[in-house]
């Protein structure tokens, strides 16, 4: 019989896992969440399809990274709040570290190899998504109410774009599913292991709110350089929904036009984030090793990465001490439901635009990615080995 693993041994598990993923995930927010449904609900069983589909509905209600909240609360569900901190620090490194060596010289990224590669890796995230959609559609909109509530998410976020469409799309489907999913409600909600106290939740509300207002009025009283960085990349982590390319504006605005970083190493950061795997935000750790206030160091580099990701983190664990209590409501279930069947209609509506239409670009990368879809659902590959076929499958196909 198989035991389960002491807690050093889950907080190892976590952080191997979810090192895999920062080496492997490209493809952005949407496409890190087929990742993570692929890894930890099909393969490991951490937790249930419904479950899963919760936490990531109530991810995109909050400001901040996305995925990287999921896979906060992926951590925090296996292995504590040490698995919480192994999961965001595997996850993010990879990319960070990357973008720093950008940052310094080490530029990598040239080269027709390079180019086939990472064309390859865009083709693996349709697979993945595509992937990702067919489950959870099967799973999360089993009926007409259902699927007619993704099917309306993914015409609102087609109509009204940006991160606006996204959240509109879930209260609109979260409010359909009050009125339309009661029918459905389950005797007994499995809850979810996750421990954060009543109080934790508490500091980290008070603490979220306390730096959005501190911050700002230390960086005017003080010419410290490190609380005006502080303050500009906490201040954009917390006021952005939507994910990482939501945040980019924040950030020109704090880092452009104030003269730290000039546009073309911007816009020449940006572009090396595109092709590096894990979350977008880690743009932050590339700008805090160029910028002027602290030298262009890793010092500066670190700051930024953490400043930028503590307000999402924050708001998450002020929330999960609540998440069991209000799923168990047959009316939060009910709006749950609906919710859940609005993320399955906004996924579907990546999956076309931006993952399908920036690497679906002939009969080739079709049928790469196809393939990369059966391994998924037919073979039953792990995502980092079908993201390694793909990768090099790229080398390939590119003329």
């Amino acid at each position: 019989m198989n035991q389960e693993p002491r807690p050093a041994g889950r907080i190892r598990e976590v952080f191997h896992a979810f090192l895999l993923l920062g080496l492997t995930s490209f493809g952005g927010p949407i496409a890190h969440l087929g990742y993570f449904r692929t890894e930890f609900v099909e393969r490991r069983r951490w937790l249930t399809e419904r479950a899963y589909a919760d936490l990531v509905a109530l991810c995109q209600f909050l400001p901040g990274p996305a995925s990287s909240q999921v896979g906060f609360a992926l951590g925090l569900l296996r292995g504590g709040p040490w698995g919480a901190l192994a999961a965001w620090t595997a996850f993010t490194l990879p990319s960070a570290i990357v973008l720093v060596l950008f940052a310094l010289g080490a530029a990598v990224l040239d080269g027709p190899v390079s180019q086939g590669i990472i064309h390859g890796l865009k083709v693996t995230a349709v697979a993945i998504v595509a992937h990702a959609v067919w489950g959870m559609a099967r799973s999360l909109c089993p009926d007409r109410q259902r699927a007619g509530i993704a099917l309306t998410a993914v015409f609102t976020v087609v109509l009204v774009s940006g991160p606006l469409g996204q959240v509109a799309a879930i209260t609109i489907g979260a409010l359909a599913g009050m009125a339309l999913c009661r029918a459905h409600a389950e005797t007994e909600v499995q809850p979810l292991s996750l421990p954060v106290s009543a109080r934790a939740g508490q500091l980290a509300g008070l603490a979220f709110v306390a730096l959005l207002i501190l911050l700002p009025l230390l960086a005017w009283a003080s010419p410290s350089a490190t609380l005006a960085v502080m303050d500009a990349f906490y201040r954009a982590g917390a006021l952005v929904f939507g994910g990482g390319h939501v945040v980019l504006p924040l950030l020109e605005a704090e880092v452009v036009q104030s003269g730290w970083v000039s546009p073309d190493d911007f816009l020449a950061g940006y572009g090396a984030a595109q092709a590096v795997p894990g979350p977008l935000f880690t743009f932050a750790a590339y700008l805090g090793a160029v910028m002027g206030p602290l030298g262009g160091s890793l010092f500066g580099a670190a700051l930024a990465l953490v400043m930028i990701f503590l307000p999402g983190l924050l708001l998450l664990v002020a929330v999960l001490p609540h998440w069991n209590r209000f799923r168990r409501w047959d009316s939060a279930q009910a709006l749950m439901r609906g919710a859940n069947a609005a993320v399955v209609g906004i996924l579907g509506a990546a999956l076309y635009h931006p993952v399908w239409t920036s690497a679906i670009i002939g009969p080739r990368e079709f049928a790469l990615a196809l393939t990369g879809f059966l391994l998924l659902s037919v073979w039953k590959l792990p995502a980092w080995a079908v993201v390694a076929l793909l990768a090099g499958g790229g080398i390939v196909i590119v003329p």
